[in-house]
């Protein structure tokens, strides 16, 4: 087994990054997680490497970053399967973490879009930390329910990246969009699967159902288009906190 490799890089939290409330938003945390999880396979040099695809992440926030904070974001590879990857986030301020992590990388053929086995030297590399875990790519979340709210979601040139997708990161813009209508509940989990990406000329629904009674304030939401679910999101929250 090869030496256990840990990526870490550091951000702050800028003005473009936070809210009123001065909290960091789910965008903003999601885009420091996708970040050094890119500074990782970057800095990686193993042959017949592809494109990584985003299959399911989860955050579990215990504190919220906040308005000019620096943060530290740590990264290592925690599970295998065929023809993905599970990587393991961390971002802490100071000593204390703040939130943490769990998302499944599909490897794809660049070519054909394809997932496709994981390359030769993946286990030199990232080997190490998963230690031969297992784990799934299967999605778990329910198709939205009939009655469920429903409302456009307009997409942006600016939600684009660097391949011409809509940027993993953006999706989380129509779940604060929701918490804002919803009085700004306290998050403190939030679980997104992809089944298919966003396309800038896509016309989108975003879709938007209660947990249940006793949720507070938490919800399901879904981001549809030619009547597919093209991702959704599970948020947990919390009613009242001043974390």
């Amino acid at each position: 087994m090869g030496e256990r490799r840990v990526t870490t890089i550091t951000r702050h939290v800028g003005l473009a990054d936070v809210g009123p409330d001065s909290r960091a938003r789910l965008d903003a945390l999601a885009r420091i997680v996708q970040d050094v999880s890119d500074d990782d396979a970057a800095s990686a040099t193993v042959d017949g490497m592809g494109l990584w695809i985003l299959r399911r992440m989860d955050l579990r926030i215990a504190s919220t970053p906040r308005f000019r904070a620096d943060v530290r974001a740590s990264t290592w590879c925690s599970g295998i399967g065929a023809r993905w990857a599970e990587r393991t986030s961390q971002v802490h301020v100071g000593d204390v973490l703040c939130f943490e992590s769990t998302a499944i990388w599909v490897h794809t053929d660049p070519e054909r879009g394809a997932p496709t086995a994981l390359p030769p030297g993946f286990d030199a590399v990232w080997g190490a930390t998963a230690d031969g875990r297992k784990v799934s790519a299967r999605l778990h979340h329910a198709p939205p329910p009939s009655d469920a709210e429903r409302r456009a979601w307009v997409l942006r040139s600016t939600d684009l990246d660097v391949v011409g997708h809509v940027n993993n990161a953006a999706y989380w813009h129509a779940i604060e969009d929701e918490l804002v209508r919803r009085g700004r509940p306290r998050v403190r989990t939030a679980e997104i699967e992809f089944r298919a990406g966003l396309e800038l000329t896509d016309t989108v629904e975003l879709v938007v159902a209660d947990t249940g009674p006793d949720s507070n304030g938490g919800f399901a939401a879904w981001l549809c288009s030619g009547g597919a679910v093209r991702a959704s999101v599970l948020v947990g929250c919390e009613a009242c906190s001043t974390t």
